[in-house]
């Protein structure tokens, strides 16, 4: 039975999958009709990200499978592999942005000699609205599902907004003789991919080398702990994220004369409610001290 977190990300993938097809039809059928270049890259940006959403399924679907013997832990890592590798996917996109623009700007070479129609204008404007709502979409599905798959591809919807955008710019430019204008814009495009491919890939590694949860969430574990009947303090809390689960390693102290029944029943009072209050905690060990 597939778990809320697969449910929702196969969902938003689909969505994604389609209108990636749709906008990339209809963008190559303006770029080629409106004799527009910058639109027709644009095209190919939008087809790629078909690609990538299929990497986003293959790494969900792989980090949900159950433990089994050879992966005791769970498979939630296999998230970030595919995090990790969209982000190089967004980091190779941005740099070939960039470079072309640059290499433009160096010869001089601004684009077609065609004068891009009103088509290709249209295609850009229906691209950036479109692209947007969908790195909306995903990236609020992202945070609720807290998955680094699905925050990549929300970015890589992002990505093709910005392209767009330069495209848009290029097509206004074209159109007024001012043809450096998609080159300028395509840099500064490429410095916000480049830094969104930064951000998704430390998420991703941070998630893979057992990194602490953040103060506030170890705070809170702590103070849930506590208010468990029987629990006089906690004399060690060590925590470490799992893909997108928590792993948990506490100690409690509690009365040195309690029988080790009731030593145990405290544990397991920690154990649950810890459980119950924080859903993403996946595994807690609880030790009890004397005091």
């Amino acid at each position: 039975m597939k778990s809320e977190f697969e449910k929702v990300a196969m969902r938003v993938s689909a969505v994604s999958i389609i209108s990636n097809v749709v906008l990339t039809v209809f963008k190559l059928l303006a770029g080629v009709i409106a004799h527009s270049g910058a639109m027709i890259s644009d095209a190919v940006h939008s087809a790629s990200d078909v690609f990538s959403t299929f990497v986003v399924i293959i790494g969900i679907k792989l980090s949900s499978k159950e433990s089994d013997k050879e992966h005791p832990y769970g498979h939630e890592r296999m998230e970030c592999v595919a995090a990790i590798f969209l982000s190089t996917i967004l980091c190779i996109t941005g740099l070939g942005i960039g470079g072309t623009a640059l290499k433009n700007i160096i010869t001089r070479n601004y684009g077609n000699l065609a004068i891009p129609g009103i088509l290709a204008l249209i295609a850009a404007l229906v691209s950036i609205v479109t692209k947007e709502a969908m790195y909306w979409y995903t990236r609020i599905n992202a945070k609720k599902i807290d998955s680094s798959a699905l925050l990549a591809d929300a970015w890589h919807h992002r990505s093709d907004a910005l392209s767009s955008v330069g495209a848009l710019i290029g097509i206004i430019g074209a159109r007024m003789g001012f043809l450096i204008l998609d080159s300028i814009s395509s840099l500064v495009i490429c410095f916000f991919i480049e830094k969104a491919a930064f951000d998704i890939f430390k998420d991703a590694i941070d998630k893979m080398v057992d990194k602490a949860c953040d103060d506030v969430v170890e705070h809170d574990l702590r103070e849930c702990a506590l208010q468990q009947k029987g629990v006089l303090g906690v004399d060690m809390l060590k925590t470490r994220t799992f893909g997108n689960k928590i792993y948990v390693d506490i100690e409690i102290c509690a009365d040195g004369s309690r029988t080790l029944s009731e030593a145990h029943s405290i544990a397991e009072n920690v154990h649950d409610s810890i459980e119950r209050k924080f859903p993403k905690v996946k595994h807690i060990m609880v030790h009890v001290n004397p005091m």
